[in-house]
Formats: C-alpha cells, structure tokens, sequence
C-alpha cells in the first residue's frame, strides 16, 4: 500500500463515520491523540501529531520515555535512502519487499510490510536530518540475521539508544510548546468506549488515583508481551526460556484492545535464535554468554546434538535462517556443543569474548559446562540419551576419517577422541513478541470479523514481530516498522475543528 492508498483509507474511514468527532465541546480533558506507550511508535507519534497542531497526551507505564530502545540494537533497514544514493548504492522499496518475502519464505503480512518497505527511507532520512549517525561502514548486506541482497543495514554505535537519543531531542522540543503532555508511571487500566463501541477515551492509574481522559484518536504503542512469561506461553506456544526483554513489555496493550473487541495473530510464525548459554535453570532465565556458531565468524570443530543425542544440522552451515529453523524442531528448543580436550586446546575459544582459561573454569561451576573422562558419563551429566551421544559421536568420526560426512559438513579439523570430553547446553529463546495485535491497511485495530474499532489504532511491537518479519528474523525489520507507523499515524490522522 502507497501513501496516497494509506490517505485516502484515513479519510474514507473518517468521512464514513469510524473516526466521529467526540460529541461534546474540547475541554482541558480533552486529546486530539491519546498515546498508550512512549517507545518506537508512540514518541514518532507523538512528535508528528503535536508539528501539526495537536494536542496530545503521551503515557507510559515506565518512568523514562524509550522503551524498548533503551535494550534493542536498534538495527534498521530502508532502500532508496540519501546516504544509499551519496555512496552509489542503488536500491528501491520494491527491492526490499522482495528480499523480505524471500528471507520470511512469504509468511509476512503483505500490507503492512509493503507500507513498511514504503516509509522506511522518509523515516530514516528524517532520523539522519535530525542527527542520526549509523556506523561508518554502514549499510551493509546483515549481520547476526539472514543477509540482504542490497546493502540496506542500518544502526547506530549506541544500539537502539542512538534513535532514542534523536528521538529524546526532539519530543523535548515539543513539549517545551506545550502541545504535548507526558505522563510517566501511569499504566492504562481499560478503555473507554461508547455505546456503538467506539474508543473514546483511556481510563489510567496513577499514585493510586484512577483518572480518565477523553481522546478523539487513540493509539496504542505500549510493545509486546516478552517479559509476560505466562502470557509468552500461551500466546508464543513455546516457554520464556530468557529473560532478556523490557521489564514493561507485560502485554498491556493486548489486553486493552482485546477487552473491547481486538484479536490477535500470528502464533504460526514463531521463531527461536539460535540459542544462548543461560545463568541456570531458572524459567525465565539470564542471559550469561553465547557460543560462536556462524561459521563465517569461526568455523566449528565441535558438534552440536539435541536431547536424543543427534545431530540436527550441519555446524558449518552458513545460513543463519536454517540453522533457526532446524531448532525449532528440537525437543525444548535445546542443544548441546560437544568436544573434546584436543579441539579445546586447538581450536579458537568458541564462547563469545571468554580465553580459553575461562572457558576450562566453567567446567565444574557452571551446570550447564559439563566434564567426563568419557562420553557416557558425560551425556548422563548434561542431560542427553547416552546411546544416542556414543552412537552420534562414532558416526561423526567415522565420517572424519573418510572426509565424509553423513550431513555434508566440510570443515571437519579433528575427530572427537580424546578425553576428557565436554558438552555447553544451548537454550533457543526469543524476546520478541511474535503474536500481535490485528490491524488493517490503516493501522486501525479491528475485530476477527475485520471491522475496525473506530477511533482505536496500533503499531510498533504490539503488532506482533511475524507481521513484519514472519516466520524469520529479517533485519530491521521491527525498529524501522515502529518508527514508520507511529510517524505516519501521527501525520495523518484528522484533526477535529476545536470550539
């Protein structure tokens, strides 16, 4: 969908009635936007509707604007942009819709990830007029996620904190007009609705005051569900393995919509990394470290078996999508990476950042570091079938010997014999939020029957990561959504005549 389409959709909405100018004159109660969340979406938002003359209430659960920005990487992704034209990289929206449903194998939401690819350079044009600065070897093709096939890669060496620290510069110059009020510490309790349904306002809680206000637009931008670990499971379908994401992402804006009509998508594109080494057993639990397993950054000498001792991929296979799609076929999204004391000695440090010698003292403190003078011991210790690690191991050296391997690896530097061996669990997680909020091609929250709920909108994390991204991790594909939608629902939106 083009701007003009996105429009022109406002506008027929607004002329039909969904959008109905609140019945009574403005009062000091009274909102042209009521903001639920001041993250990705909500302070674009906020900043665009307040430029053009409206008033707006900003209000977030936490005690600083930012959200999910304070922790993410902030990597976004954008073709046709200035910077790409100044270094002779030619790229089109188009370009990027295409490379998008390949990475996804077409399981995104063709609607909004085409109005995404379309806004993604007038958003991040407009961050780098503001002061935006990406990494001076930026774009490129990806990192960490399935690569583009045009250099559209984007973020900052303060991660999501790069975009928030424009973003803080310029909401403050706005509230310094006093077109935008911010309340922090004030979560949303419910929505108010009239009796034909409509969203008329938000009911809020804060020092243990309960208030109303009134807003002839709402829009909800408060993220997703990822530190909810009961709400993860029952919406994911898969437990939350890692603590990793914003201690506000709760599901509020969820339960906020859900309560007057909305619905959610999207469980069928759930998606695991690729995994990381834990603190303990602890469901949720903290991140400690990761082992290095793209082979275009260190080639494995090790094997990587699942709880039945088998292994599941090739270790030196060079697509980061496959490597996550075969993970989630293992049981509790785990595995181990299995070695011997000669690839210890040998081969490079495989745990992110860690020496060697602080490898070898994890050994023996860390639950999930086990030790064995031999395989049997070991696969007892660490949780794995025994058969199934002793059989796994003599196929794996067998292929060694004969330089050929049963799942095609190629680099194959040693064969595992040598005692004592070694087993480092992995634990597949995912912090974002898979399942979402419904909307339609104007952002507009609506019922299963696909009628909107007037007056009621969404965007950002609360729309789901397999909208934008689907059954995939496709690069910037979650921060530069959020930053679209909120601008452009705070663009375009119709302001009301005011008594």
């Amino acid at each position: 969908m083009r701007r003009r389409s996105f429009v022109a959709g406002v506008a027929g909405a607004a002329a039909a009635g969904a959008l109905a100018p609140l019945a009574r004159a403005a009062t000091s109660q009274d909102y042209d936007y009521i903001i639920v969340g001041a993250g990705t979406a909500g302070l674009p938002a906020a900043l665009f509707a307040s430029r053009r003359g409206a008033r707006v209430l900003l209000l977030d659960a936490a005690g600083d604007i930012g959200g999910t920005l304070h922790l993410s990487t902030g990597q976004m992704s954008a073709a046709g942009t200035r910077l790409q034209a100044r270094l002779g990289i030619v790229d089109t929206p188009q370009a990027h819709y295409d490379d998008i449903i390949r990475i996804s194998h077409n399981t995104v939401d063709p609607v909004l990830t085409r109005i995404a690819v379309d806004e993604a350079a007038t958003t991040f044009d407009w961050l780098m007029d503001r002061g935006f600065q990406p990494l001076p070897e930026h774009p490129v093709l990806g990192k960490g996620h399935e690569p583009y096939s045009q250099k559209r890669y984007y973020w900052g060496a303060d991660g999501g904190r790069s975009i928030l620290a424009v973003l803080r510069r310029e909401f403050e110059t706005e509230r310094r007009e006093g077109r935008i009020d911010l309340q922090l510490q004030t979560p949303v309790t419910a929505l108010i609705t009239d009796d034909a349904g409509a969203v008329r306002g938000v009911r809020v809680k804060s020092a243990d005051r309960e208030r109303t206000y009134r807003g002839r637009h709402v829009l909800l931008t408060c993220g997703g569900y990822g530190s909810n670990a009961e709400m993860f499971e029952r919406l994911s379908g898969y437990r939350a393995y890692a603590a990793t994401g914003y201690p506000y992402s709760q599901g509020a804006g969820i339960e906020l919509a859900v309560g007057v009509g909305g619905y959610v998508r999207g469980r069928q594109n759930y998606l695991s990394n690729f995994g990381s080494i834990l603190t303990d057993d602890a469901i949720p639990g903290r991140f400690l470290a990761r082992f290095v397993v793209i082979p275009q950054e260190r080639l494995p000498w090790e094997i990587f078996v699942n709880a039945r001792g088998e292994r599941f991929i090739r270790e030196d296979q060079q697509s980061v999508d496959a490597r996550e799609q075969t993970l989630l076929a293992q049981p509790d999204l785990r595995y181990w990476i299995v070695f011997d004391e000669e690839m210890l000695a040998s081969a490079p440090p495989g745990v992110g950042g860690w020496s060697r010698e602080q490898m070898r003292e994890a050994f023996g403190i860390h639950k999930w570091f086990q030790k064995a003078d031999d395989l049997p011991t070991l696969a007892r210790n660490s949780g794995i079938d025994v058969d199934g690690l002793v059989r796994t191991v003599a196929d794996y050296n067998r292929g060694v010997a004969k330089r050929n391997d049963a799942l095609g690896r190629e680099h194959m530097p040693r064969p595992i014999i040598k005692a004592p061996f070694y087993a480092i669990r992995h634990q597949g997680h995912s912090t974002t939020s898979t399942v979402g909020l419904a909307v339609d091609g104007q952002l507009r929250v609506i019922r299963s029957d696909g009628t909107p709920i007037p007056n009621l909108y969404a965007a950002g994390e609360l729309l789901g990561a397999g909208q934008t991204q689907g059954r995939s991790f496709v690069g910037g594909m979650m921060v530069t959504p959020a930053l679209s939608f909120g601008r452009i629902l705070g663009e375009r939106l119709p302001l009301g005549v005011r008594a």
